[in-house]
Formats: structure tokens, C-alpha cells, sequence
């Protein structure tokens, strides 16, 4: 009997032991944010919904933005989550649509990317830019970078 005691009193405070190393573990791995975005310093681009912006970033600052964008409306809502660029197409036409999307970057499931468009209204899902600042998105992002959309 106290033998079992001892082991169960072991047992618990490996246990006590190891969920005070794993969120210890996490706390370090946990990337610091970039000051005025909702994203991490891992970022390469960073997109908020709820503000409706887009931030360039490079080793955890901000190097362009906040810029204007438009986002995807109800029922083709912009995914959420951190991505990878996957490829990218200045003078891309939306086989879907059909219509011109310049400057694309490719970045989620989909076919959601970043590319120059209206701003006034919501987009199919993918993130658009002005005029003016899309070919600086195409030209900073390489595939593999990461975007994050919060």
C-alpha cells in the first residue's frame, strides 16, 4: 500500500513536472509580435481583417503598411491562419472569374492571393491592394515566405 502511495505521489509530481516544462517550452518557442500588427516576427506579410490592412514585414518590423486592402465578403470569407507563398503571376487572369488579377501572390488553398484591385468593395476571398502598393507586395514576396491573416 504505501508503496503505491509513493509511486502515485512520484508519478504526480512528474507529471506536475512536465506540464511546467511543456508550457515553459511554449512560452520560448512563442514568436514575439510586431508592434502595431496582430502578427509575430516570423512574418513576411501580415494581413487584419478586422481592420481591413496589410503590413510588409521583414525580421520583425514593419517595412511597409499599413496599406488599405479589401477582403473576402460573406460566403467567401479570406481564410484565417498562417500560410506559405505558394507561387506567384504578375499578369494572372482568375479562371474562375475571369477577370485580371496583376501582381499575384498566391498564398492559401484556393487560389487566394494578394494581387491590385478595388478596394471599395469585397473581394472572392483573396486580399486586394492598391495600384500602388500590390507590385511592392509581388516584389518583396518570395515563395515560401510566410503570411499570416488574422
Amino acid at each position: 500500500m504505501r508503496r503505491g502511495k509513493v509511486w502515485v505521489a512520484g508519478a504526480l509530481a512528474a507529471i506536475s513536472m512536465a506540464a511546467f516544462t511543456a508550457v515553459g517550452a511554449a512560452d520560448e518557442g512563442r514568436a514575439a509580435m510586431v508592434p502595431g500588427t496582430p502578427c509575430t516576427v516570423t512574418a513576411d506579410a501580415c494581413v487584419d481583417l478586422d481592420r481591413q490592412q496589410a503590413w510588409l514585414l521583414a525580421d520583425g518590423a514593419v517595412v511597409r503598411g499599413p496599406v488599405p486592402i479589401s477582403s473576402g465578403g460573406p460566403g467567401r470569407e479570406t481564410p484565417t491562419g498562417t500560410f506559405a507563398v505558394e507561387w506567384k503571376h504578375i499578369d494572372h487572369v482568375s479562371t474562375e472569374f475571369g477577370t485580371p488579377m496583376p501582381y499575384s501572390v498566391f498564398f492559401a488553398p484556393g487560389g487566394i492571393a494578394f494581387h491590385e484591385g478595388p478596394i471599395d468593395h469585397s473581394s472572392a476571398g483573396c486580399v486586394r491592394l492598391p495600384a500602388a502598393d500590390a507590385p511592392v507586395f509581388f516584389d518583396a514576396l518570395a515563395v515560401g515566405d510566410e503570411v499570416q491573416v488574422r
